[in-house]
């Protein structure tokens, strides 16, 4: 397996695209709180204006994915990529408007595009051979580790060394340019007939199918989600500045480029499931050490083997999207997927929060831990669960075809008894 099948003028400009699209998106939470940040309460405002982006994000993920034509994704994406361009303009062009204009800006800056998420990743794996998927996965995640290395660094740069609004006017302005992107990539991608995801009620059937694989992704994103809230609160526990936090979750970031890029270069052992474990559980217990360890270096080391295992087991959720679901709904899969990862990434930001008021950084990092291997658990066994029913379902199917193409040749005369 080799990433040679991925190197193409094509995926080239898929880059380019996605990068204008994505980075925004890594950019917005810090930005809309440098936004606000000298306002009475700037803070407090600030959380709630990342609070409103990402619950926009959530909201808008599976009700756009889910609408997405195959045959038709260009203006569909072209749209929401320019409405949300337009919520970041309004938070850059007024910063002074009220709390609550500011929130509708927010929520539409995270809604609007979401849908995006899943409909770049399946232009990708349209762009490339199928023996390429992972490898154009893994590309994907090696962009997208990159753009968020570098996010938090361009935006605290923009911010203090510029002006506060203009982070995210320049989100603004790479997310419009990505519109102009689109037309240099396929206006769409075929899908297989027939799969029972043409609409409505089926589609959504279908799509909550996949369940446990939605479970597990959220599960993989909530170490990230630990990492980011609770390392400034856990570093200044071990009387380490917290200034340190930047670096390290830069650090973080590039190893789980890395390991994007190591994860497409072979096939690994065990199915998808039993790997997603494995991942989950490496991933947590590096989370725990950097708890549990006092010391920089040590935390600096189980942080970048987190960031290295995270991203193989968000690769390998996505790599079991694409077989719990028929080739017509991965797009509004992954956007379902996007926003199961958002939650995740809320729900443990929102428990450890609460927790810091009556203990420790420490101690809230374990509970978060605990509620990230209670996912990754619920996960796996749903995803057991489902293919022993579809191993029996496949077993009963040709079992039924025996018995039927039995009685056909005995009632048929079609034995061969009947020549003699």
């Amino acid at each position: 397996m080799t990433y040679r099948d991925v190197a193409s003028k094509q995926v080239l400009a898929w880059a380019a695209t996605a990068l204008g699209a994505r980075m925004p998106v890594a950019m917005a939470p810090l930005a809309v709180v440098f936004l606000v940040r000298e306002r009475p309460g700037g803070y407090s405002l600030g959380a709630a204006l990342a609070t409103a982006y990402v619950i926009g994000e959530i909201v808008g993920a599976p009700l756009l994915g889910t609408r997405l034509r195959p045959d038709r994704a260009r203006p569909h994406l072209a749209a929401g990529l320019l409405a949300g361009a337009a919520g970041f303009a309004g938070l850059g062009a007024w910063p002074g408007a009220p709390a609550t204009v500011l929130a509708a800006f927010a929520l539409l800056a995270g809604a609007a595009p979401a849908g995006a998420a899943g409909g770049l990743r399946s232009l990708l794996t349209a762009l490339v051979p199928e023996r390429a998927v992972p490898q154009a996965m893994s590309t994907e995640s090696i962009l997208m580790s990159g753009v968020w290395a570098i996010s938090p660094a361009l935006v605290a740069g923009l911010a203090l060394g510029a002006a506060p609004r203009v982070p995210l006017l320049l989100a603004a302005a790479l997310m419009a340019t990505s519109v102009a992107g689109l037309w240099l990539l396929p206006a769409g991608w075929t899908t297989g007939a027939g799969d029972g995801t043409s609409g409505g009620r089926a589609g959504a059937r279908v799509l909550a199918g996949a369940w446990p694989v939605y479970v597990t992704g959220a599960a993989s994103l909530t170490t990230l989600g630990l990492a980011e809230i609770m390392l400034p609160a856990l570093l200044e526990q071990r009387g380490v500045g917290v200034g340190w936090s930047g670096p390290l979750l830069t650090l973080m970031a590039v190893a789980a480029g890395v390991g994007a890029f190591l994860y497409g270069l072979r096939n690994w052992p065990w199915p998808l499931p039993t790997r997603s474990l494995v991942l989950m559980t490496g991933t947590a217990l590096c989370v725990t050490l950097a708890a549990l360890i006092p010391h920089t270096a040590a935390i600096a080391a189980t942080l970048t083997a987190a960031g290295l295992l995270q991203s193989c087991a968000m690769l390998t959720r996505n790599l079991a999207l694409r077989e719990a679901l028929p080739a017509s709904a991965l797009a509004a899969g992954y956007s379902v997927m996007y926003a199961a990862a958002g939650a995740g990434y809320a729900a443990t930001g929102s428990l450890a929060g609460a927790l810091l008021k009556v203990t420790t950084p420490s101690t809230a990092v374990l509970a978060g831990v605990g509620l990230t291997l209670l996912l990754t658990a619920v996960g796996w066994w749903g995803e057991r669960c489902a293919a022993r029913s579809a191993q029996g379902s496949d077993l009963a199917t040709v079992d039924a075809a025996g018995r039927g193409a039995e009685s056909a040749a005995i009632g048929g005369g079609g034995d061969a008894e009947r020549g003699l």
